[in-house]
């Protein structure tokens, strides 16, 4: 991944996992849009609370994904998610995501995923619009 990278770690609880014992997929879904927002906020970007006041941007919603399941993660296990924004468009940026665990052998990619998401503002009707890229928080993500 290029530019800034933050590592986002989570830690697999009982509750996560399927009857097998393996992380439900979905959760990992969770655990990256997590991810997404705290690498904006490592990077200093205010709270969306804050930026809908400032910059009328009230988040980030997503609006394409895709993951590559490459191995299992199990209960006890620490992940570590590694985003970074691997393109900004004009109105939409790509964020990419590496999640590994640190086995005894070595580093063990789990999940690599990527997606896409808008800086999202509210239209006078309430409807959710896209906003051009704020330049103040490309600055810091970069």
């Amino acid at each position: 991944m290029s530019n800034k990278t933050i590592t986002y770690d989570v830690r697999v609880e009982f509750g996560d996992c399927n009857p097998a014992g393996i992380v439900w997929y979905p959760n990992f879904f969770g655990w990256l849009d997590a991810a997404s927002r705290h690498f904006f906020a490592a990077c200093g970007v205010p709270r969306w609370e804050e930026t809908a006041a400032t910059l009328g941007v009230i988040g980030t919603p997503l609006v394409d994904t895709k993951a590559r399941f490459v191995r299992t993660a199990s209960y006890g296990d620490t992940l570590h998610i590694a985003v970074a924004v691997r393109e900004w468009r004009e109105k939409s940026f790509v964020q990419g995501y590496r999640v590994t665990r640190h086995d005894p052998e070595g580093e063990t990619l789990i999940l690599e995923a990527e997606d896409v998401r808008i800086f999202g503002g509210k239209r006078p009707d309430g409807r959710l619009c896209a906003l051009p890229i704020p330049p103040e928080i490309r600055a810091r993500c970069e």
